[in-house]
């Protein structure tokens, strides 16, 4: 039993299992054989036998050996210290952390609080990993590859990232859990959309590049996502999610080309 399950008030509802998972989430509407792009929050399913595993076992059974599951990866923690907030650190510092932070790699680098059911899946055999050392994907299925490579340093959830290509391939999201406000697709948005304040910021990172490391610098917008909440609640009022029990939580499942284009609208209408 993982402690994250544990820690779950048990109900006379009985527990959630792989079979129960996979009933909740074909009434939910979520497609077989399509591309689904997950992030989830496993203590808001309730109990569930098997943990984390079994919502990942429960999520591939329902998607088929042709469906593709995609979750975010991100390593927030592998970047530049004059920006860190949570807590910051001494400006005298910054050079020594720069020049000591082991390199991002795909094989290797945990994801930092994206949660129980992304670490299951990342772990899971076949599974395929992007190579941006703040917001890689990991992904699974034959679709894999082609959503996971390449991962450009400088667009890491705009047009030339696994974002993209999982709006190209006409997947859906489904928020298992979690509100909009985990919802990574709507940073592809505001990459289609404009306000007066819209901005790029500095970023970097190590990676690898030829076996060596280095320090990467790159410019990248600047990321607002404080109305996503709001923009969450226009999507549904909208009709564009569909929303349904999993577990003792709630899915909601949206079509991510949709959904990207009302809340680039929605950004480009409210936010000025």
């Amino acid at each position: 039993m993982s402690s994250e399950a544990g820690a779950v008030a048990v109900t006379g509802e009985g527990p959630a299992t792989i079979d129960s998972l996979v009933h909740d989430l074909t009434s939910l509407g979520v497609r077989r054989g399509s591309v689904l792009l997950v992030h989830a929050s496993l203590s808001a399913l309730g109990w569930v036998a098997g943990g984390a595993a079994a919502v990942v076992d429960a999520l591939l059974a329902v998607l088929g050996a042709d469906g593709t599951l995609v979750v975010p990866t991100h390593t927030g923690d592998l970047s530049d210290p004059a920006g860190w907030q949570n807590p910051p650190v001494p400006a005298t510092w910054w050079p020594t952390i720069r020049s000591s932070m082991a390199p991002f790699r795909p094989d290797a680098a945990l994801p930092r609080k994206m949660g129980a059911v992304t670490l299951a899946a990342l772990l899971r055999d076949g599974s395929l990993r992007s190579d941006h050392p703040h917001v890689s994907f990991a992904a699974i299925g034959p679709r894999a590859l082609a959503i996971v490579h390449p991962h450009a340093l400088q667009d890491g959830l705009g047009e030339r990232s696994p974002l993209a290509r999982l709006e190209q391939l006409d997947a859906d999201v489904l928020l298992l859990g979690v509100g909009h406000d985990a919802n990574t697709s709507l940073h592809l948005a505001e990459h289609r959309a404009t306000w007066p304040t819209r901005a790029t910021t500095p970023q970097g990172a190590p990676v690898l590049e030829g076996g060596k490391r280095r320090w990467a610098t790159w410019q990248e917008l600047d990321y607002e996502a404080d109305d996503f909440a709001a923009i969450g609640e226009h999507l549904e009022v909208t009709g564009l999610v569909r929303l349904g029990p999993v577990g003792m939580g709630t899915g909601r499942l949206m079509a991510q080309r949709a959904v990207v284009a009302a809340a680039a609208s929605w950004m480009t209408e409210h936010r000025a």
